[in-house]
């Protein structure tokens, strides 16, 4: 087509899909398109596979509620069907199979794909969302969306993005995955329906910058963030955002699959009031993270006034190509200037929902809130927060009143801000310093006043001394964490190296969910390149960054950052660690830490004082299998784990027959994890050899030996919970060296 043409397309193409009948249509095309039989054709052919442009993928029920639970390990082991299972239906009625999933009720439907609520009977029983392409849509193009939004979702695990659980294929060949089931209610009308403040709307906002931060760095661009792809449901009675629909998602510097995906004429993904000014251009094709910090701002400016910058349905009324001059060439108000353009009867609503009047709502918003929407709706994105986490500090600076990035930093709001956060302090220094005046002004006539006044001060200087310490520690602390927020940008985009460089020159790392995935993720970088000193050097920093919000993330660092010790040769280092482990979990009762607690502090021999604080440990994870049953729980991945380190610390007693129990029920659990398996032939390895069952030793040994040379032979990558995590094979390796120096040592019978 030329220019000409394809302009004349866009028209009537549009024009059409404005109108909400197939009758409207034809009478509209028989005039649009008189004389042009060929052009019709196209604009008929486009509008039967066009999705509708607020977004490929359906919003949820809310009024559902999901049953999903977090086996992440055995997600592997149901994905694959039993035999004899009912057939797959070919028209998806209510009460037909698809896999393992009963389909129960339908809860939304896009351009191309249908959701259903739907039942998983085997291996576990729960309540999932699963989506699966229309009859007479698996065309080309739509399968490979779906396919991309499938594996977009995948790629993520973060408590505030809807999770993947399985994935497959009909008989008849179309593509479904199953998601968790998401409870809950766009996040605007979450905050309107419980009369948030700006400040518990704020901390919600920071949880889903967070989540977009985790899409950006598997190299996902959300690109239709707008309130109904953002579900607040409740976790223990505490609002959770939930961030759905990657169904248009791109991802960076990759391919999700080996479909070609094309977007003709002009067609927008996204939605026009969220969309930023690049993505509203004709290519798109640039489309970078920053597109997303846009529609954040967006976001954030309709929690804050209940509108958002441009009105959707003004853009939409100006057609394309004014819609895209609004968007490039505009600029939008302030927030608070928005609400001076709101109806009174509109503004005193808005404001209601907030628990303030409308002249305070309109001074909580006049200032930093202002430069840090402005800032991220900057037409040019190079001057856009450069991530979604960088766009969230800022707003928990606003929140601990620190001075924001977003403000030009003068001096006068720099000395505001510090006055605000030491209000006691310069309340005392105002009072000295009338003192002072009122002293010197009667030094006629009060000359033994004097030395006090001197006095007086002295300790003005030191409080002032202490004011400016105490704002140059700010800064620092504040550079440290724009090191660590950029050190996340260079993750996201592969360049580790830069990373490194740049988290080597933070001295003190304050506690965030973003230094510890920064800190884990180079720690794990290091550890898989044998570079064990600065890989203990990263788990340290970890350590202290560590928010302490969940016990279990907290094992799992301990658990990649023990083996590691051993593996730098720092024995002592190892000792002081698996000291400072065991009295951190003290009298804990949660099951999975005391595990946990039990593998980290026995990789190698410990003394009798150590035994002895590790036996609450030891009676925890025992009693869970006498509370619970043989399966100790709902996940079997989990109790198989336990029975090795029931196993090890029965060995470490010189209880060696029973460990060889705790390895046999280990080996009997029907998942089959190589790292695990390892390792309980390694310790039934090291019983037989206490029992004198020489026969035995070297055979399980081998077993073990096996196992572990064939993974480190292929290269040892991060791993998952069902072939075993890098650390578990670290693990087994130390373990295998303490077997093998066995048959060089006296033997001991036992």
């Amino acid at each position: 087509m030329t220019a000409a043409e394809t302009k004349r397309f866009e028209e009537i193409f549009f024009d059409a899909l404005e109108l909400s009948t197939p009758g409207e249509r034809s009478a509209f095309l028989d005039r649009a398109c008189a004389g042009d039989p060929a052009l019709r054709t196209a604009v008929e052919e486009k509008l039967a596979t066009q999705p509708e442009v607020e977004g490929f993928f359906s919003e949820i029920n809310p009024g559902l509620v999901p049953g999903a639970e977090d086996l992440r390990a055995l997600v592997a082991a149901v994905n694959v069907g039993e035999p004899g299972a009912p057939k797959t239906p070919d028209d998806d009625s209510i009460g037909a199979w698809i896999g393992h999933y009963k389909l129960l009720q339908k809860i939304g439907e896009g351009g191309g794909g249908v959701v259903y609520m739907a039942e998983q009977e085997k291996p576990v029983r729960r309540r999932v969302a699963l989506k699966i392409i229309k009859l007479g849509m698996d065309t080309k193009s739509v399968i490979a969306r779906f396919e991309a939004e499938r594996q977009a979702l995948a790629l993520m695990n973060h408590p505030n993005i809807a999770r993947v659980l399985d994935a497959g294929a009909t008989e008849t060949g179309r593509p479904y995955f199953v998601m968790e089931l998401v409870h809950g209610v766009r996040i605007t009308e979450y905050c309107d329906q419980n009369s948030l403040d700006t400040a518990q709307r704020l901390k919600l906002f920071i949880q889903v910058c967070q989540a977009i931060q985790h899409a950006h760095q598997k190299g996902i661009i959300h690109r239709d963030i707008k309130p109904s792809n953002i579900l607040v449901t409740q976790l223990d009675g505490v609002p959770l955002p939930k961030v759905i629909d990657f169904g248009i998602a791109k991802a960076m510097e990759e391919k999700l699959t080996d479909h070609t995906m094309f977007t003709m004429f002009g067609q927008f993904i996204g939605t026009p009031a969220y969309m930023s000014p690049e993505q509203a251009q004709a290519s798109a094709l640039d489309v970078d993270t920053r597109s997303d910090i846009y529609s954040l701002g967006v976001l954030l400016y309709e929690l804050l006034t209940g509108k958002t910058p441009f009105d959707q349905k003004e853009l939409m009324a100006t057609g394309i190509d004014g819609m895209r001059r609004t968007l490039s060439d505009h600029e939008p108000p302030p927030p608070s200037n928005k609400l001076d353009t709101l109806p009174l009867t509109e503004l005193t609503m808005t404001a209601h929902r907030r628990h303030v009047e409308p002249p305070a709502l309109r001074s909580e918003l006049r200032g930093d809130l202002d430069w840090i929407v402005m800032r991220a709706l900057e037409k040019d994105r190079n001057r856009r927060y450069e991530t979604a986490n960088g766009m969230a500090l800022d707003v928990r600076r606003y929140l601990d009143t620190e001075p924001i990035q977003a403000r030009p930093p003068s001096r006068l709001y720099r000395f505001q801000k510090l006055v605000r956060r030491n209000k006691v302090a310069f309340a005392a220094i105002a009072a000295v310093a009338i003192a002072l005046a009122v002293g010197f002004g009667a030094s006629t006539w009060m000359f033994f006043r004097e030395r006090e006044a001197r006095q007086e001060q002295v300790r003005l200087r030191e409080v002032a001394d202490q004011a400016r310490a105490n704002e140059a520690r700010l800064r620092v602390q504040t550079e440290y964490r724009e090191r660590i927020t950029q050190a996340a940008f260079l993750i996201s985009r592969n360049q580790l190296e830069a990373a490194n460089l740049l988290v080597a020159k933070v001295a003190e790392v304050q506690p965030s969910l973003e230094a510890e995935a920064v800190l884990r993720k180079l720690g794990e970088w290091h550890a898989l390149r044998n570079e064990w000193d600065q890989a203990a050097d990263r788990f340290q920093q970890l350590l202290q960054a560590d928010q302490g919000d969940k016990s279990e993330n907290i094992t799992t660092d301990l658990l990649m950052a023990g083996p590691i010790q051993i593996e730098r040769g720092d024995i002592q280092g190892y000792e002081h660690f698996r000291r400072a482990a065991i009295a951190q979990f003290a009298g804990t009762t949660n099951v999975i830490d005391a595990e946990r607690t039990l593998k980290i502090s026995l990789l190698l021999p410990p003394d009798a004082e150590v035994m002895k604080l590790l036996e609450p440990f030891d009676r925890a994870a025992a009693e869970s299998f006498q509370k619970r049953g043989v399966n100790a729980g709902s996940n079997p991945i989990m109790a198989a784990w336990r029975c090795v380190s029931l196993a090890l610390m029965a060995y470490r007693e010189n209880y060696t027959p029973t460990a060889k129990e705790w390895c046999r029920k280990c080996l009997a659990y029907p998942i089959k994890t190589p790292a695990r398996i390892a390792t309980a032939h390694i310790i039934r390895a090291m019983a037989c050899y206490k029992l004198d069952e020489l026969a035995e030793y070297h055979s399980e040994l081998a077993e073990g030996r096996k196992l572990v040379e064939a993974q480190f032979a292929a290269g040892l990558g991060s791993g998952n919970g069902v072939q075993g995590w890098w650390y578990d094979w670290v693990f087994a390796r130390v373990l295998l060296r303490e077997a093998d120096a066995l048959d060089a040592k006296p033997r001991e019978v036992h």
